[in-house]
């Protein structure tokens, strides 16, 4: 893959360049940590999971596309279904 996506303690999703390092997007929007971020199968959106209880989604661009609540507690995992 040409990208890298990782989230934080800082409560952002960032999204790195595997071959130089470089930073390219920053997501900001949780209010709290990041435990968990995926990119779908099609490499153009990307999932994260807070302790805000908040699962989103973003666009590679860094755009918020979804935002779902409904847990009552820590976002520890998530995923896209590979179809």
């Amino acid at each position: 893959g040409q990208r890298i996506v990782s989230g934080s303690w800082d409560d952002t999703v960032q999204v790195w360049c595997a071959e130089t390092g470089e930073q390219l997007h920053e997501m900001q929007g949780h209010t709290d940590r990041v435990w968990s971020v995926a990119f779908s199968p099609d490499g153009q959106r990307i999932v994260s999971g807070s302790a805000d209880e908040t699962v989103r989604v973003w666009s590679l661009a860094g755009e918020q596309l979804l935002e779902m609540e409904g847990h009552t507690d820590w976002v520890h995992s998530v995923a896209f279904s590979p179809d």
